[in-house]
C-alpha cells in the first residue's frame, strides 16, 4: 500500500532534514556590545528573531561579500549574512570560534538563533558562535521565488497533485531569479568555500563546526576539504555524504513508526488504552481514506475559524511523519488515530492542517532544489522492491520533480565520498529519528578513529537540547576528546508516554 501525493512530497521535502526541531526553555537575552570590527568584517548590534522563536536573541551582525561564481570572480557578488553570538559576559573568548550549520537544505542559521543560543549555552561560555546564513537562505541572497511585484510566487496548494504542477512552479521560480541569482552556484560545495572565506575574514586559524541535519553534510564536507582549519566537529542527526537525501525516507519513516508502536506495546497504560498496534492503526485509517476521503468539519489550529476540508490519506501520513520528528508530538498519534478509527476525524484534520502549515517554515525552496538537484537527484535509484510501506517511491520521484527544469550542474563524484578523518568528531542521534536514524551515525563513525556516536533514547530528530547534551557538547568542544566523555547522564532520557486522552497521559 502506497500513498502517492504531491503535497506529501512537499511536506517531506520541507521537513526532511530541517534541524533544531526541539523546543527549549527560554533564556534571558544578552545585550550585544556596540558595533565593532572582527578581522575584516564590521559588525553592528542586531536582534535575531523568527515566527517560531520563543524569544529574541541579541547579537552582532555583519556581511561578507563573495563571488557568486568563483570561476568568474569579477562577476556578480553576493553578501553572506553573519550573526555573532559573543562568548560569555565579558566578551573574552578562545581563539577558535564555533560555526553553526543549519539544516534543510534551505534553512537559515540566523533564523534558529534562539534554539542555538540555548542548546550551545555551555559552548558559548568560552567561545564565540557564528551563524552564517548559507548562500540562498535568510540574508544571504535568498533564492526566493517572486512574482513581477516582488511578492512570493504563489503555489496552488489546493490544485490536483501532479509532478507537472511542481515542475511548472519550479520553472516559473527559476525565471523569477534571472538577474538576481544563478541557482547553479548554490550548492554544498560553494557553501563550504563560503565558510572558509568567512573563517579567513574573521582571522581564525581553526574553527569548530556544529552541524544539524543537512548541516551535518556541510560539516563533513568542510572537514574533509579543510582539515587543517578544523579543530573539532559535532554533527547532530547525521546524514552521510553518500546518502541520497529523499531516497530512503520510505524505510526510515516506516522504521520510526515501528519503534513508536513498540514503545506503546511496552507501556501498560498505552497498550491497555490502544489495543490495536499504532502502526497498524495508521495503516487502517489511511486505507479507509484511500477508499473514500472524508469531509471533516473542524477548527483551524492557527485561527480557530471553522473549516470544512476533505481529509486525504497523504495528509494523515504527512501528519504522522511531522509528529515523528518530536516525541512530544508523536505521543498524540495513538489517540488521534484511535479517534479517527471510531469515525471522529476532526482532531486528526485539525492537527494535519497545522502540520502542513508549519513544516515548511524557514525552508527556502529554491536553495533546496539547487542542492538536491545537483547532489542527490543524479544518484537516486528507485528501489527494486519497496515492500508494503506507507510512503512509496512515487513520493521520492515527486521530491526530485523540479530537477529537470531547475538550473543545476551535477556535483562531482567526490562530493559523495565518505569522510575519512583523524579529527575529533562527536556524532549525535535520536533513537526515534525518522530521517537520520542512528545507523547513519554508526556508518559515518566507522571511518573516524577519534569519533564517537552518542544515542539519545526516546528522542527524535535533533538532540542538541536533550537532557545533558548541552553540557556534553560543551565538554567536547573544550577538550576535543570524544572517547573521554562521561555520557552516563544520557541514561536519564526516557520515552515520552502516549496521551491516553486529550488531558494527557496517565500518571
Amino acid at each position: 500500500m502506497h500513498v502517492n501525493h504531491l503535497k506529501l512530497a512537499g511536506l517531506l521535502a520541507s521537513a526532511l532534514l530541517a534541524g533544531c526541531s526541539a523546543t527549549p526553555a527560554p533564556e534571558a537575552g544578552r545585550d550585544a556590545a556596540a558595533g565593532r570590527r572582527q578581522g575584516q568584517i564590521d559588525f553592528q548590534p542586531c536582534t535575531l528573531t523568527s515566527s517560531q522563536a520563543s524569544a529574541n536573541v541579541e547579537a552582532l551582525c555583519g556581511t561578507l561579500s563573495v563571488p557568486e561564481n568563483r570561476e568568474a570572480p569579477q562577476g556578480r557578488k553576493i553578501d553572506l549574512r553573519i550573526a555573532w553570538l559573543e562568548a560569555g559576559e565579558s566578551g573574552n573568548s578562545a581563539p577558535d570560534p564555533v560555526f553553526f550549520l543549519a539544516g534543510g537544505p534551505g534553512q537559515a542559521a540566523s533564523e534558529v538563533a534562539f534554539v542555538v543560543d540555548n542548546a550551545l549555552r555551555q559552548v558559548r561560555k568560552q567561545r564565540d558562535i557564528f551563524l552564517i546564513d548559507q548562500r540562498g537562505t535568510g540574508g544571504s541572497n535568498p533564492l526566493t521565488c517572486q512574482d513581477a511585484q516582488g511578492k512570493e510566487l504563489p503555489f496552488d496548494e489546493e490544485a490536483a497533485p501532479s509532478e507537472a504542477l511542481l515542475r511548472d512552479y519550479a520553472q516559473r521560480c527559476a525565471a523569477s531569479l534571472e538577474g538576481r541569482a544563478d541557482p547553479r552556484f548554490y550548492t554544498t560545495g560553494e557553501a563550504i568555500a563560503d565558510l572558509d572565506a568567512v573563517r579567513q575574514a574573521l582571522g581564525a586559524d581553526t574553527i569548530n563546526l556544529i552541524g544539524v541535519s543537512y548541516g551535518t553534510r556541510v560539516a563533513q564536507r568542510y572537514a574533509g576539504t579543510y582539515p587543517q582549519h578544523t579543530r573539532s566537529v559535532v554533527i547532530d542527526g547525521v546524514a552521510p555524504n553518500d546518502l541520497v537525501v529523499g531516497g530512503e525516507f520510505a524505510n526510515t519513516f516506516e522504521n520510526a513508526i515501528t519503534l513508536q508502536s513498540a514503545q506503546c506495546r511496552t507501556d501498560a497504560a498505552c497498550s491497555k488504552r490502544f489495543p490495536t498496534d499504532t502502526r497498524e492503526q495508521l495503516r487502517t485509517v489511511v486505507d479507509t481514506l484511500r477508499r473514500a476521503p472524508v469531509a471533516v468539519d473542524y477548527r483551524d489550529p492557527g485561527t480557530n475559524a471553522p473549516r470544512r476540508d476533505v481529509l486525504t490519506p497523504d495528509s494523515v501520513v504527512g501528519l504522522a511523519f511531522a509528529f515523528s520528528y518530536v516525541p512530544e508530538l508523536s505521543s498524540l498519534l495513538p489517540l488521534v488515530l484511535d479517534e479517527a478509527a471510531h469515525g471522529r476525524y476532526s482532531p486528526l484534520a485539525s492537527l494535519a492542517r497545522g502540520a502542513t502549515r508549519t513544516m515548511g517554515f524557514q525552508i527556502n525552496r529554491g536553495m533546496q532544489w539547487s542542492v538536491i538537484c545537483s547532489e542527490d537527484a543524479p544518484r537516486y535509484q528507485p528501489p527494486a522492491a519497496t515492500g508494503d510501506t506507507l510512503v512509496g517511491p512515487e513520493v521520492a520521484r515527486a521530491f526530485f520533480a523540479a530537477c529537470p527544469v531547475w538550473p543545476h550542474q551535477p556535483a562531482p563524484a567526490s562530493a559523495a565520498a565518505p569522510l575519512h578523518s583523524d579529527l575529533p568528531v562527536l556524532l549525535l542521534s535520536g533513537e526515534l529519528d525518522p530521517v537520520t536514524p542512528p545507523r547513519y551515525a554508526e556508518q559515518v563513525v566507522a571511518n573516524l578513529p577519534h569519533g564517537r556516536a552518542l544515542l539519545a533514547r526516546g528522542q527524535g530528530h535533533g538532540t542538541l537540547s536533550a537532557g545533558c547534551m548541552p553540557r556534553l557538547v560543551g565538554q567536547f568542544i573544550d577538550k576535543t576528546d570524544a572517547k573521554a566523555l562521561d555520557a552516563s547522564c544520557l541514561d536519564t532520557l526516557s520515552n515520552v508516554p502516549a496521551f491516553t486522552s486529550f488531558n494527557g497521559w496517565e500518571p
